[in-house]
Parts: structure tokens; sequence; C-alpha cells
């Protein structure tokens, strides 16, 4: 097999790997038994006939990402729905074009018999990812008394938005809903940040130390993926003189 095939088949059964979360176990066959490892990995994790052309389909969008961009627009443009509309914004929001995401979300949003929670939830990650607060806090507000925002990422973003405009009250009230024990590692990180802040330094320590932890019981894919988090929540701990 050619030696660039051999990397591109590595290269999506890593890429597979680490996006569905699986045993670390998998990289060392990938890396180190290349094509049997790869052939493996394929069969168990991944393949079978249903799933072939969604396979493919996968592979051609981490090699050419405009191209399934370009495929999605073409079928928006043939069959004009809600889903082949909301299919691109997702594919786009993926590639951090928020700017180019937000006008096929809120077009979606104009269909009334569709659930607009997940819509509105995209939406509000691509106007924190452009720093339009305000519309942060406008979308938010208009999902925040359904169950599914409680204690989301959507929430949180909404908590950050709040803190950038000034509101800090009710921004420390929707960005603590996120403390919740082996589970937004991250979140809780910034949380510890911004109580820090406010000179809440021995709330952000209790924080800071659950994290720490929580850590030791992590296992070694969890550790590796928030390495840099525990790491910098330690540092902190240490700053603050734990």
């Amino acid at each position: 097999m050619p030696y660039y095939l051999i990397l591109l088949l590595q290269g999506y059964c890593i890429y597979h790997a680490y996006k569905h979360r699986n045993p670390y176990y998998w990289y060392f066959l990938i890396m180190f038994i290349p094509v049997i490892g790869c052939i493996i990995y394929l069969i168990t994790q991944v393949y079978n006939k249903r799933d072939a052309e969604k396979i493919q389909e996968e592979i051609v969008s981490v090699i050419n990402p405009t191209k399934k961009i370009k495929d999605l627009e073409k079928r928006l443009q043939f069959t004009e729905t809600y889903q082949n509309r909301v299919n691109l914004a997702d594919a786009l929001w993926d590639l951090k074009d928020y700017k180019n995401a937000i006008p096929h979300y809120l077009e979606a949003l104009e269909d009334s018999s569709q659930n607009d929670f997940y819509v509105t939830n995209k939406l509000i990650e691509a106007y924190y990812g452009i720093e339009d607060y305000s519309s942060v806090i406008l979308y938010a507000e208009k999902i925040q008394n359904q169950f599914e925002f409680k204690k989301s990422r959507a929430q949180f973003l909404y908590g950050l938005a709040l803190e950038k405009l000034g509101n800090f009250e009710e921004a420390e009230s929707n960005l603590r809903q996120i403390d919740v024990r082996y589970s937004f590692y991250n979140e809780r990180l910034t949380l510890a940040k911004f109580l820090i802040s406010r000179d809440k330094t021995s709330d952000a320590k209790e924080i800071l130390e659950e994290v720490r932890i929580e850590s030791q019981n992590m296992t070694r894919s969890n550790k590796r993926i928030y390495r840099a988090t525990i790491e910098e929540a330690e540092k902190l701990l240490a700053e603050l003189g734990h």
C-alpha cells in the first residue's frame, strides 16, 4: 500500500478514535501496526455495510472540509428544507465559520413547526464565538425556562455574556450551575477564575480542589484530554496558597 494512503488511513482512524473517545490502546495499535491495526479498528469500531457511504463522507470532510460545505449548499439549493439548512449551518459551525452559519440558523428558526431548542443552542455558541454578547443573552433568554437549558453549556455561555456586559451577580448565578462533579472541567476552571476576579477566593479554591481530586480518578484518555485544564487548576491552587 502506498505510504500516503497508509498515512491517510491512520489519520482517519485516529480522528475517529478521538471523536468517539475510544480507549487509548487503539492509538498504539493504529500507530505502531499501521495497516493491520487500522483494518482491525475499522472492522471492530467503524465499519458495516450501511455505514460505508458515511465513512467515505467523513474521510473526505477531514481531507477537504470545504467540499462538504459545497455539497450541502447544493443540496439546500436543490431542496430547501429545514433539515438541509440546519445541516449546512452545522457544517459551517464545525469550521468555526460562525458569521456564515448564523443567517442559516436564523432562517431555520422561522419554521415554527420545528423544535427550536437545538438551533437556538447553536446560535448562542455562534454569537459567543463572534463576541456578540447581547445576542447571546437575547437567545439564551428565549430558552432559559426550558428544562434542557439548566446546567448546560448554553447557560454557561449566557453567564459569561452577562459577565462581559457587567451583570456580575446574574452572571455568577448562571455560571455556578455548571459546577457539577465529574464533568464540565474546562467550564469549572473558568468559573474558578471568575470567582477569583470577584474576590471569592475560598469558593474558587474549593472548585479547583474538587477538580484536582477528581482528576486522580480519571481514565487515561480523559487525563490526556483534560491535561492542560488539570495543570492550570493545580497551578492556580498553588498561587492561591493551597
